[in-house]
C-alpha cells in the first residue's frame, strides 16, 4: 500500500482524515495524471454513493479538477461499477468515485478510473502521491479561460441500467427476487433493472437519508434479507453493499450464498457452455479451500492472488481470463465490465439460476464449502505493518499452523481500508477454529495496545 492510496483508493474519516483540502488535491493531482498529455480539455467523471459527506468532498474534488483545466462531469449517485462503464462509454480521460464501499457513514474515500474504466495501478498512484506529498509546489495551473468547469450528466443512472440489462438474454418473468440496496448507491438501479427484466421485485434498505448507509444491512449484514426471503417467498435475493461493487446472495430457504460459490456457480455455467477462457477462475487467498478443491474435480484451474480486487483483476488481464473475484462478493465479469459489478453479477447468477431451472439452493451445492472463521482484531493503522515483528503473535501463528496442517489453515492480513488486522482459520470443527481465532485476533488486540 502507498502512503496515501490503500487496496481500494483514498479512504479515512470524511473531514478529519479525508479532508476537503486532500480531496482538493486528489482532484487536482488525479486529474494531472490521468490526463496529461491529452489534447484539449481533458474529461473526468465524477460519482459519489449515498453518505452525508459525499457532497462537501464533491466539491472539493471536483474544485480541484477544475483548477487543472479539466472538465469535471458529475454522474450525482451512481454505483462505483457505473463509473467505470460511464467512463469507458463516454470516452472521458478518467473517473472518480467518492465512497467508502462498505463501510459505515463517518467513512469516505476517493478512488480513480482510468480512461479504459479500470482501477490505477501502483505506480500511477504513486506518481499521484508524488504530486501531493513531495512535489505539490511544482504544479502549474491554468489561468483565465484555461480554467475548466463542471457540467452534470443526464440520465447517468438510466444508461447504467440499460448497459447492466443488455449483460444478460431473455428476462426474469415469474421470479420473485428480494434486493438489499444498503441504502446506498444501488437504490435506484438494482430494481429498475429487474424491473426491466420482468422480476417480481420487492425492495429493502432502499431508503438512504446519509448516514443509513450500510447500517444493518446490505452485504457486510445480511440477516435482515434472509429473514425477508423466507418471510415474502422469494426466490432469491441479492444484497449489495454501499457503492454496489459487491453482492452476495440468499436462497429460498434463506441461506447465504457468498462471493466463492457465486464464482463457482457461474465459472461451472460458463465452463458448460466453453465460454470460460483458459478453463480458469481467479480468486484469492482469502478464497476457502472448497472453491479449490471444486476447480480440481471439474478441470478449473483457480489462480490465487493477493487480496484486493486490483490484482486479481491484474491476474485477469495477464492471463486473458474473464471472471474472477473475492468471497466478499467482489466478482469481475471482465467480457462485460472492468470492475467488480454487483448488479451485473447479480443478473449474471440469476441467469444461471433460469437457464439451469435449478434453485439457487442446490446449484450451491456444487460447492463443498470448508468451515471458515474470520475476527477482526482492532489495531492503530501503524500496527498493521509491525505486527509480524511481535515475537509472541508470531509464535502463536507458528503453533496454530502446525496445528490445522494439510487440513486447515491459518491466513492473516491487514485490512487495506480498515484499522484492522483479519484473522482468518479453516478447518473441520467450525467451534475450534472460531475459538482459535478470537484467541489470536485477542492477542494481536492486547500486543498491538502494549506497543503503544
Amino acid at each position: 500500500m502507498g502512503r496515501l492510496f490503500g487496496t481500494d483508493g483514498v479512504r479515512g474519516v470524511a473531514n478529519t482524515e479525508l479532508t476537503c483540502q486532500l480531496a482538493f488535491k486528489l482532484g487536482q493531482a488525479g486529474a494531472y495524471v490521468l490526463a496529461k498529455n491529452k489534447g484539449g480539455k481533458p474529461k473526468i467523471l465524477v460519482g459519489q454513493d449515498t453518505r452525508i459527506s459525499g457532497d462537501m468532498l464533491e466539491a472539493a474534488l471536483v474544485a480541484g479538477i477544475c483548477s487543472t483545466g479539466a472538465t469535471a462531469i458529475r454522474l450525482g449517485v451512481v454505483p462505483t461499477p457505473a463509473v467505470a462503464y460511464l467512463t469507458r462509454e463516454s470516452k472521458a480521460d478518467a473517473g472518480a468515485v467518492i465512497s467508502a464501499s462498505h463501510n459505515t457513514f463517518e467513512f469516505n474515500g476517493i478512488k480513480f478510473f482510468n480512461s479504459q474504466g479500470y482501477k490505477l495501478n501502483d505506480e500511477i498512484e504513486e506518481q499521484i502521491e508524488e504530486i501531493i506529498l513531495d512535489r505539490k509546489d511544482e504544479l502549474e495551473v491554468p489561468e483565465g479561460a484555461g480554467v475548466g468547469v463542471s457540467e452534470i450528466m443526464l440520465r447517468a443512472v438510466e444508461k447504467y441500467v440499460t448497459f447492466a440489462c443488455s449483460t444478460v438474454e431473455g428476462c426474469f418473468d415469474g421470479f420473485r427476487v428480494a434486493l438489499d440496496c444498503a441504502n446506498g448507491a444501488s437504490y435506484e438501479t438494482a430494481a429498475m433493472a429487474f424491473r426491466q427484466l420482468g422480476a417480481d421485485v420487492h425492495v429493502i434498505h432502499n431508503q438512504p437519508d446519509g448516514v443509513n448507509i450500510n447500517e444493518d444491512c446490505g452485504s457486510t449484514h445480511m440477516e435482515s434479507l434472509m429473514e425477508f426471503v423466507k418471510e415474502h417467498n422469494c426466490h432469491i435475493g441479492f444484497a449489495f453493499d454501499g457503492d454496489a461493487d459487491r453482492m452476495l446472495a440468499v436462497d429460498h430457504t434463506g441461506a447465504m450464498v457468498d462471493g466463492d460459490v457465486i464464482m463457482g456457480i457461474c465459472a461451472l455455467e460458463m465452463k458448460r457452455r466453453g465460454t470460460l477462457k483458459n478453463n480458469t477462475l481467479v480468486a484469492t487467498v482469502m478464497s476457502n479451500l472448497g472453491l479449490f478443491s471444486m476447480g480440481n474435480k471439474n478441470g478449473i484451474h483457480v489462480e490465487k492472488t493477493k487480496v484486493g480486487d486490483r490484482y486479481v483483476l491484474e491476474n485477469m488481464l495477464e492471463g486473458g481470463h474473464v471472471i474472477g473475484g473475492e468471497q466478499s462478493g467482489h466478482v469481475i465479469f471482465l467480457e462485460h465490465n472492468t470492475t467488480g459489478d454487483g448488479l451485473i453479477s447479480a443478473l449474471q447468477l440469476m441467469q444461471v439460476v433460469r437457464d439451469s431451472e435449478k434453485p439457487l439452493a442446490e446449484l450451491k451445492t456444487q460447492i463443498q464449502i470448508f468451515p471458515q472463521a474470520l475476527v477482526n482484531a482492532k489495531v492503530k493503522n501503524e500496527f498493521k505493518r509491525k505486527y509480524k515483528e511481535d515475537a509472541e503473535i508470531m509464535a502463536e501463528i507458528a503453533r496454530l499452523e502446525e496445528k490445522y496442517g494439510e487440513e486447515g489453515r491459518v491466513l492473516i492480513r491487514p485490512s487495506g481500508t480498515e484499522p484492522k488486522i483479519r484473522v482468518m482459520i479453516e478447518g473441520q470443527n467450525q467451534a475450534e477454529i472460531e475459538a482459535d481465532a478470537q484467541s489470536l485476533a485477542s492477542l494481536i488486540e492486547k500486543r498491538a495496545e502494549n506497543s503503544i
